[in-house]
């Protein structure tokens, strides 16, 4: 199969609906547990008549509209809806700020705004709400909050499904991906339909992906990652997508759907990992592993208490994921696979393959990708999903391409004998200790993360004499040893050697001088974490270098910070 044979998202929408109108497509969950299916014909049929009616508003062909809500099936429907009426959608993570809000709508030129599942709790529209650009038309999609502007139901009864969805170009912008910006203003990545569906011969090509495949649908829509991992393969391959309603339903919600494939980024692996070492000590996991036929039952059923006891492969990117927590859920029988992209290429750029894991390598170049170093280590890669440029940006594109048409991601790495990459930091993130020595911080915190009661890290410490990290525990597990303090002993003890291993292995200057330990969870809402869950170095060093000296002279090697 090759890009040029794959049909576009529009194109395998009507087939489905088609060949199979009642097989179920979405599975919706509602906050009362109700659960609504929504099958390929009544898909076809909604997002057909929503289009009629972006089309009777006369917009200019190509016009960006925007959606602002969480996952939901009639995210997909508004998506598919903006494509059909040959306009270029505009996602919004749900966790913006209202300035970064305000700043894509205006920067897009949006011409209208999609208003999704929302509930100013998990999600910032208490804030973005007073800062929508006055004017602007709204479109209210099911379980979005009371504001002015006609419902999806209202646009249904108001229209006949459009005929004919208008023709579209395969290599004419589709949609415009801000990416959530670990600094400054976001970038408004473009992407054609070809591009975000050139992953999907990766997909088949490597993973087998079918029909029968079952996903959970609960990182961003906004994101790159879940477009091209779940929302354009489930239109291509045909595979049923349920939906997460919230974070207190996940269990039950990925229970329900038993994904047979499942992506997720390494804090919830860790997350998972940690939570079943808790019940089950890992002493105890290895006598129960020791037998074989009991032990083969025990991992399925440590599985099955995830709901991933049907999943035939995991996949995690975005950030480093500890080689130990990988091979434990090898053990238990789930091919985890790391995987690296960026927005700029679709995510399309490198994975390990099944059968060929090597801890701490994000694998070899996928199908028609190549890759390359600089002489600098900065990973080059010129991929089949690499993007049109950035929106309103002349000239950004040249200079984030080589001559010769390789992206420059940005990341630094280096490359095995067979060709297999390993990440080892970001060429901007170095920072200079007030002994003029360049420390990276990424090698430090993997090493760090090794330990399983650190769910994020960051090392820092630029002008001071030493580097230091900054660490935050689990959620849970912040609170019981805050409150016991034999518990917090025994803690501190375990990071005071983890110091001395982590601090054997580097040179002189890159030697921590301590481990602090925060007090406050660092969330997407705080702002110290982008949507994708990666650091936001900037605002953690803004909140906590102003006390580094006090920490310093302190002369502790674990400190509590209160």
């Amino acid at each position: 199969m090759t890009v040029q044979t794959l049909r576009t998202p529009i194109e395998s929408l009507r087939q489905w609906a088609t060949t199979t109108p009642d097989r179920i497509y979405m599975t919706q969950p509602h906050a009362d547990g109700s659960v609504v299916d929504y099958a390929w014909a009544q898909v076809w049929d909604e997002s057909r008549r929503v289009a009629a009616h972006l089309v009777s508003l006369n917009l200019p062909r190509g016009s960006s509209i925007a959606l602002y809500g969480r996952n939901s099936a009639h995210w997909i429907m508004a998506d598919l809806a903006i494509w059909m009426a040959g306009h270029v959608s505009v996602p919004l993570y749900p966790t913006l700020s209202a300035d970064a809000a305000k700043y894509i709508l205006d920067h897009s030129e949006a011409k209208l705004l999609f208003i999704g599942k929302l509930d100013g709790k998990a999600d910032s529209w208490s804030e973005v709400r007073p800062a929508l650009p006055p004017g602007l038309p709204l479109i209210r999609l099911p379980m979005s909050p009371e504001i002015d502007g006609p419902t999806w139901s209202e646009l249904l009864a108001r229209h006949e499904p459009i005929a004919t969805p208008v023709e579209r170009d395969p290599n004419a912008l589709a949609t415009i991906i801000y990416t959530s910006g670990t600094t400054g203003r976001p970038k408004g990545v473009m992407h054609s339909m070809r591009s975000i569906s050139a992953p999907c011969l990766v997909t088949a090509e490597l993973w087998g992906t079918c029909s029968e495949d079952r996903m959970l649908s609960y990182l961003p829509l906004a994101h790159i990652a879940e477009r091209v991992a779940l929302e354009v393969p489930s239109l291509i391959f045909g595979f049923h997508i349920f939906f997460n309603y919230s974070l207190e339903t996940f269990p039950e919600d990925l229970k329900r759907a038993r994904p047979t494939r499942f992506f997720s980024v390494p804090r919830l692996w860790t997350r998972f990992y940690l939570g079943v070492h808790q019940k089950i000590p890992a002493e105890q996991q290895e006598a129960m592993f020791s037998d074989p036929q009991k032990g083969a039952a025990a991992k399925k059923g440590i599985l099955a208490s995830l709901g991933l006891d049907a999943a035939t492969i995991g996949f995690t990117g975005a950030a480093p994921l500890p080689a130990h927590i990988i091979a434990w859920y090898r053990k238990l029988g789930l091919e985890l696979i790391e995987v690296f992209g960026m927005t700029e290429n679709a995510a399309t750029s490198h994975a390990c393959r099944p059968g060929d894991v090597k801890p701490g390598y994000v694998g070899t170049p996928l199908p028609g990708v190549e890759c390359r170093l600089s002489e600098q280590g900065e990973v080059l890669v010129k991929s089949p999903g690499q993007m049109m440029g950035y929106y309103k940006m002349p000239g950004q594109m040249e200079a984030e391409m080589t001559p010769d048409g390789f992206f420059r991601t940005g990341d630094r790495g280096e490359m095995d004998e067979t060709g297999r990459l390993r990440i080892t930091g970001r060429v901007k993130e170095l920072f200079k200790t007030s002994k003029g020595k360049y420390i990276a911080p990424v090698r430090i915190e993997n090493k760090l993360a090794l330990h399983p009661l650190i769910e994020v890290v960051c090392a820092t410490g630029p002008g001071e004499p030493q580097p230091f990290a900054l660490i935050m525990l689990p959620f849970d597990r912040h609170q019981q040893v805050r409150s016991a303090p034999q518990a917090r002993d025994q803690l501190e003890q375990q990071f005071v050697a983890l110091l001395d291993e982590v601090n054997h292995g580097l040179e002189d200057h890159e030697r921590l001088d301590y481990l602090v330990i925060v007090k406050d969870q660092w969330t997407i809402e705080s702002g110290m974490l982008t949507p994708t869950m990666k650091l936001r170095r900037n605002v953690i060093e803004d909140r906590y270098l102003s006390r580094a000296g006090a920490w310093r002279d302190a002369g502790r090697r674990v400190i509590w910070e209160e």
